[in-house]
């Protein structure tokens, strides 16, 4: 049974360090308020698709943000409700048995399910697919016929199982391993470690994986496509999955989706697996030799030192003595312009560099409209950055124009490439530039920036950072 802990109005700041065992799982809870009217329970699992704490120990997740607006929607201060289960079958159980009134894990619409369950409107498409360790596996299977004498290790009552089972009507010898109260994330961290030879995961979780794990590889991927939706139970009342529809209806109309989407997903797959390799490598030899820089630099801006260290890896692969053919230097590749501007008598000296570049950043993003939130804010800063700011102010324009979100980068991404084209460049007021560079810029800092977060401690928080909720019952109040 599921052990559950209530707390009312605030939120439990509950959590473990992500891949720990249930015994090493630390509470700290808070004292409780008063109940809220109007509570919808949503059931869920650890993952960095669905509900997890982040470095900053605030409650994140495609789902639970889902979650939240889904509260906010609704409005008449109803406050949403978190159980954390350990498995898809506990998810499921606590729909069939009314313990919960949505489950929002990542749950993909199968026909076994829509037996037990019934499903919103899907917001997502996913794809299974067969992953193994390219260190160790030189000839990965092709098809499913080569995956019959290989161990394929898959999370129990999953739509992998479910899938499996329905192959094995055309090849009786295949065979694998279900295992319980194991999530996807936990069997591809096996495979990276080589601890077991092959899983099967969808596509959004693989690509975010593979950031912090670049020998995970896939051999192929599996059957068809698959949808993503929220459960209900069937014997519920059918107003409140009318009014799931009609919110991922609403939210997929103004962009709101689209936009959470490319938040948690947008840049998984930015990077080559050999950019991984050489980032990961120099964090340990290079990284180190800066590290106090970037605190101090943090200090004095507020901005986080990850994103900072991020930036001049981007920049300059945290070479002091980096050179462009523009003349551009140092490791926050500092114009002499901008050099002068923020006091910097030497470029090729990180004691100066580093924090001139973040103080420049930091006026960047205080020129983006206070309207626009983050993170979007930041990465449209971080755009500025690469390209200058009047050529980010064309694209939000352009995006304005053609009746797309100009506070939302999920967006704007798309209009600064646009504006190598002269069917759009030629009515901006600020005319051409290489859009593509500032949106492979700042997708790349993303991506070297939730690799340190997963890695590197917060500058004030010494504990492991990555962390993922506990097997708590949670209670999200809604600050709308």
């Amino acid at each position: 049974m599921l052990k559950k802990i209530l707390v009312s109005g605030i939120f439990l700041l509950a959590f473990v360090a992500c891949g720990k065992s249930p015994s090493e799982k630390t509470a700290a809870i808070a004292l409780p308020a008063k109940p809220a009217a109007n509570v919808i329970t949503f059931v869920t699992l650890n993952s960095p698709n669905t509900y997890y704490v982040d470095s900053d120990k605030q409650f994140a997740g495609l789902e639970y943000d889902l979650a939240i607006l889904f509260a906010k929607y609704l409005g008449n201060n109803t406050q949403v409700k978190f159980i954390v289960a350990n498995s898809i079958e506990e998810v499921i159980a606590n729909i069939i048995n009314k313990q919960a009134d949505i489950a929002a894990a990542d749950l993909t619409v199968t026909k076994a399910r829509t037996r037990l369950i019934d499903f919103s409107l899907p917001y997502e498409d996913v794809q299974q697919q067969v992953v193994y360790n390219q260190l160790n596996e030189k000839n990965p299977p092709k098809n499913t016929k080569d995956l019959v004498d290989v161990h394929v290790v898959v999370p129990a009552a999953t739509s992998f199982a479910e899938r499996l089972a329905k192959l094995r009507e055309k090849e009786p010898s295949l065979m694998w391993e279900e295992r319980k109260d194991v999530h996807s994330e936990n069997l591809l961290e096996e495979v990276a470690s080589g601890d077991i030879d092959y899983t099967i995961a969808d596509s959004h979780l693989v690509a975010v994986l593979q950031n912090y794990h670049p020998d995970l590889g896939v051999a192929f991927s599996l059957g068809e496509p698959e949808k993503i939706a929220w459960g209900f139970s069937k014997a519920g009342s059918p107003e409140l999955k009318e009014k799931a529809n009609a919110f991922f209806t609403k939210i997929k109309n103004d962009g709101t989706l689209r936009n959470l989407l490319d938040r948690y997903h947008g840049n998984a797959k930015r990077l080559k697996p050999i950019d991984i390799k050489s980032y990961l490598s120099k964090t340990r030899t290079l990284l180190p030799k800066y590290k106090r820089l970037f605190q101090q630099a943090q200090e004095i801006t507020g901005l986080d030192w990850r994103l900072l260290a991020a930036i001049s890896y981007q920049e300059s692969h945290w070479d002091t003595f980096n050179t462009s053919p523009t003349n551009v230097r140092g490791l926050m590749m500092l114009t002499e312009d901008t050099a002068d501007k923020m006091g910097v008598t030497d470029r090729l000296d990180p004691k100066q560099s580093i924090p001139a570049g973040a103080k420049y950043i930091g006026q960047m993003i205080e020129n983006i409209p206070d309207r626009v939130p983050e993170p979007d804010r930041t990465y449209m800063a971080l755009a500025a950055y690469n390209i200058g700011y009047a050529h980010v102010e064309d694209a939000r324009m352009l995006a304005q124009r053609l009746k797309l979100n100009p506070d939302s980068w999920a967006d704007v991404k798309k209009t600064l490439v646009m504006l190598n084209d002269p069917k759009y460049y030629s009515s901006a007021k600020f005319g051409y530039c290489s859009g593509g560079a500032p949106v492979i810029f700042v997708e790349s800092i993303r991506s070297y920036h939730n690799i340190l977060t997963r890695f590197e401690p917060s500058y004030n928080a010494p504990e492991d950072n990555y962390k993922i909720a506990s097997d708590k019952i949670i209670l999200a109040k809604n600050t709308d």
